[in-house]
């Protein structure tokens, strides 16, 4: 029997297309910048992996569906997020070489998962795991690309609320970062609980950690102060 817990993707991903709606809106409002194109693609990865959480809580497990979702949330999962991170903090050449450096590692990864054969007897109707792939080894590069994500993601919010933290004008953005960092952490929590069959703990985790980066979103948009970045991009082009 298909239970409620199933079901909490199905708020996830409509709150997740809302979110997308409002950082696009904003992508263009600020003239297109590259790391707010990485939020927005972010939030729209993350509404889609939970999409297909929503269609397996719905329909049932899926060959297609499961391997769509291994690659939204086991590869993509917060890699875009964190990658709008890396181009807030570092210059854009440095930005690309590790956006493709990492992207590269996604597609190779991607195609090992659509090729490799299932073993269906470890195939559960309403629950989602890697451990159904043949493929074993292919579970062990997923690791490396959520490191990043991790350090860029939670470590970068967490480095910019530090920053912020140094003066009261900044609370806002302090506490829109730390919003943001405990968001991007929760996902990762719920994460290593699928590696043990515990796929609705993830559910959990994924509704509350889109919920908290909104929130931590919508804190910094309250803050008219400019960014400690945006300060330093404009000492940066006086110099220039």
């Amino acid at each position: 029997m298909i239970e409620f817990i199933h079901k909490i993707p199905i708020l996830t991903t409509m709150l997740s297309v809302a979110f997308f709606i409002i950082l696009y809106k904003r992508w263009e409002e600020k003239g297109r910048p590259s790391y707010l194109l990485w939020w927005t693609l972010g939030v729209l990865c993350y509404g889609l992996g939970t999409l297909t959480e929503s269609i397996v809580g719905i329909f049932g497990w899926s060959e297609p569906v499961f391997k769509a979702w291994y690659i939204l949330g086991a590869l993509l999962g917060g890699f875009p997020l964190a990658q709008g991170s890396v181009y807030l903090i570092f210059s854009n050449k440095t930005a690309t070489v590790m956006m493709v450096c990492v992207v590269t590692i996604i597609i190779v990864t991607s195609v090992l998962v659509i090729l490799s054969p299932v073993d269906y007897s470890l195939v559960e109707p309403t629950r989602l795991t890697g451990k159904v792939l043949e493929w074993k080894k292919v579970r062990l590069i997923t690791p490396f690309v959520n490191i990043y994500a991790f350090v860029f993601l939670v470590g970068g919010a967490s480095y910019s609320a530090y920053r912020y933290s140094k003066d009261k004008i900044y609370k806002n953005r302090f506490w829109g970062n730390m919003l943001i960092a405990l968001g991007g952490l929760l996902p990762g929590i719920g994460g290593s609980f699928t590696k043990f069959g515990y796929t609705e703990v993830l559910y959990v985790t994924e509704l509350m950690g889109i919920i908290l980066i909104y929130y931590g979103y919508q804190t910094m948009r309250s803050d008219k102060t400019l960014s400690v970045y945006e300060v330093q991009k404009v000492k940066e082009s006086q110099a220039n």
